[in-house]
């Protein structure tokens, strides 16, 4: 049986040719650790002309969480996007082909391949990244204003998830559980029970997994500081509401263990907000953001559930599926840590007691 990346590099070398002038075909096809539902390989091409660094985002087999786009759904959003926004342009990594999913390579898109970091922890903690750091924040605030600031008539279609469809959403989750979740249970009500207001509730292109892991961020180089190159993986963008967005960047999992920074492991709520607003973004309220804190933590403490399935059944037996579905435990403790009654108020969101 042929090796898969060799055979995959025989595939793309026969068809990037045919859609990239002066290839001749590619080299150095390896596969990134990254993605916990699709592949990422980067290559370069061979041919006329300088090397171009690329890479392939598909989906083999046709893995997808359930709120998923399609893979030629998110190239046409980057697309778009591109064509839309100035401000975001420089953060968009650039689509170059989307592969037919009745060919050779199944379901994808090749884009340009931007140079830098996406694993948070280096990002957090490495010297090259020390004035990097500094700005970073501020930059994930002023990107995350413009991609809500983007009119969504000028994108594909997109799912719809407001405030009540996501309630809906997570209760239907909660009730397929193989087993009950009594801490899951309990954040539900609490959703329920303290559901923002919907008056005024704006619809705005919502990124839907906006953290440390899905953006690329250059080190520092003598004389220019590092910082966000490009925002990654959009393939659970949808319309919703902003503050969806503010406080996923917030939750626990995403500090990768700079816990007590409480935005990506990065810095405060306060200089997020703060440098939102200055980009043009939205008045922020933090009762809301907070909310979907919580329903962000169950989200993703029902995902990794979902992980546990999908080992059990063998639809994907990987040790990464395993190794999510183990963390619904911490994000039991999110959860209580947000919403249950103490008499000490949460030093990670001051003022709930």
């Amino acid at each position: 049986m042929s090796d898969p990346s060799t055979m995959l590099a025989q595939q793309l070398g026969a068809l990037l040719p045919q859609v990239l002038p002066g290839c001749s075909g590619i080299a150095g096809l390896q596969r990134l650790s990254a993605g916990a539902t699709l592949q990422t390989w980067a290559f370069d091409t061979v041919g006329a002309g300088a090397p171009q660094p690329l890479i392939l985002r598909c989906s083999p087999g046709g893995l997808r969480g359930a709120e998923s786009l399609a893979l030629a759904d998110e190239a046409a959003l980057l697309r778009a996007l591109a064509g839309a926004s100035a401000a975001l342009r420089p953060v968009l990594a650039e689509v170059v082909h989307v592969l037919d999913p009745a060919g050779p390579v199944g379901d994808g898109f090749v884009m340009r391949r931007v140079a830098g970091e996406t694993i948070a922890r280096k990002i957090q903690r490495d010297a090259p990244f020390a004035c990097a750091r500094e700005r970073l924040l501020g930059q994930l605030g002023q990107a995350l204003a413009a991609i809500h600031g983007v009119d969504p008539g000028v994108l594909p279609a997109l799912p719809r998830r407001g405030l009540q469809a996501t309630l809906d959403k997570l209760e239907a989750r909660c009730a397929t559980l193989p087993r009950p979740n009594p801490v899951f249970a309990f954040a539900l009500r609490w959703l329920k029970a303290h559901r923002p207001s919907p008056s005024g509730e704006r619809l705005a292109l919502v990124h839907g997994d906006y953290r440390l892991g899905n953006v690329i961020v250059t080190p520092d180089a003598p004389g220019a500081p590092g910082g966000l190159a490009a925002v990654l993986d959009w393939e659970i963008a949808h319309l919703g509401d902003p503050a969806e967005d503010l406080a996923w960047l917030g939750l626990p999992p995403w500090r990768f263990g700079c816990i007590a920074r409480p935005v990506a492991g990065l810095g405060t709520r306060e200089q997020l907000f703060a440098a939102y607003q200055a980009a043009g973004g939205e008045a922020v309220d933090a009762a809301r953001v907070r909310w979907w804190q919580a329903a962000g933590s169950l989200r993703w403490g029902l995902g990794c559930a979902g992980m546990r399935e999908w080992f059990d059944s063998g639809r994907d037996a990987s040790v990464e599926r395993a190794m999510i579905a183990r963390r619904v435990s911490e994000n039991e403790i999110d959860l209580l840590r947000l919403i249950a009654p103490r008499r000490e108020p949460d030093a990670l969101w001051p003022g709930t007691a």
